[in-house]
């Protein structure tokens, strides 16, 4: 019986001795790891593609577990913040207005002097009656108190005043369901006893279906002079230091050091006076807090002014105030 020719004896020749060895290729599959469709996504690609298939652990970037983790992270973060600005709210409410251990007398044993206190300082909102006076027009008289006190309370005034078009361009006021008229008109008035619960409020779940709020007829006008509001409360802020150490010089106030003096004792024995040391201080939290989530709302060259400016209290928010991008109705 004739042998049959190998039909490529050359090739069968020079061949690489690892075509030949059979055996030994179940030991090389066997060493090398076996790769998985699901991790080698861009080898599969081709061929399920060809098919119509989706790919079989198509992650997202992070990685399919990283993205769940992060979702949750973030709503941990929401969810702690908000809890911290409610617990501040009760701390708030109870520490300055119902328990006696903080300086000054609580709100349900509230004496007659702090009471007058509180009326004079009303009729010299931001200086309007002492000028007036100063001018010599005496429809009505000033209260004459001590420049600390009218300094103190005008600054935190004025600040407040500043908030108003940033709250009206809150990119996320919808979450708030009242009247931000109510609201800001009552902060003018008990200043963080109704923004630390806007603070919180804000951070709730976007509801999908409810539209940004239409702006009210205060809204639109606060908005629309918002470089108005700012210079007013700005310039207000400014008086306010410089009335507080040099206000009422032909009155027997002392000099520097005597109002700084009369400062530290104001404070810690005034209730009045120590809320707007605390009130100065959450201001200085929720400003930079609030614009930097409304940075969008700058005109696009101030944009990188006003996010570092933010920071300043009061002067980053007058910044925010010059810096508002008008918005066509």
């Amino acid at each position: 019986m004739a042998v049959r020719p190998c039909p490529h004896p050359l090739l069968l020749c020079t061949a690489s001795p690892s075509l030949l060895a059979a055996p030994a290729l179940p030991y090389r599959a066997a060493a090398r790891p076996m790769v998985s469709l699901c991790c080698s996504p861009l080898r599969a690609a081709p061929s399920l593609r060809r098919i119509g298939a989706p790919l079989p652990c198509a992650a997202k970037r992070g990685g399919g577990s990283g993205g769940e983790v992060s979702s949750s992270d973030g709503e941990g973060t929401r969810l702690l913040l908000q809890a911290a600005l409610w617990g501040a709210e009760a701390a708030y409410i109870i520490w300055l207005f119902l328990l006696p251990y903080a300086p000054g007398d609580p709100v349900w044993a509230i004496s007659q002097s702090t009471i007058t206190d509180l009326v004079g300082l009303s009729l010299n909102f931001f200086f309007i009656l002492p000028l007036i006076n100063a001018a010599g027009i005496h429809l009505l008289e000033s209260p004459v108190l001590h420049p600390m006190a009218e300094g103190l309370f005008n600054f935190v005034i004025a600040w407040t005043l500043l908030f108003a078009p940033l709250l009206f361009t809150d990119a996320r006021r919808d979450r708030y369901k009242g009247s931000l008229d109510v609201l800001w008109g009552f902060q003018m008035f008990l200043t963080n006893t109704f923004l630390i619960p806007y603070m919180a409020i804000r951070l709730n779940d976007h509801d999908k279906d409810q539209p940004l709020p239409q702006a009210s007829k205060l809204g639109s006008v606060l908005v629309k002079g918002a470089s108005v509001v700012g210079i007013t409360g700005g310039l207000v802020c400014i008086f306010s230091i410089v009335w507080a150490f040099f206000g009422r010089a032909d009155a027997d106030f002392g000099g520097i050091l005597d109002r700084l003096q009369f400062a530290q004792d104001y404070i810690l024995s005034e209730r009045l006076a120590y809320a707007f040391l605390w009130d100065i201080l959450l201001y200085s939290i929720f400003q930079p807090w609030l614009i930097g989530d409304n940075l969008q709302n700058m005109k696009p060259n101030t944009t990188e002014f006003v996010k570092v400016a933010r920071f300043l209290p009061v002067v980053g928010l007058v910044a925010y105030l010059f810096c508002l991008e008008e918005k066509k109705d």
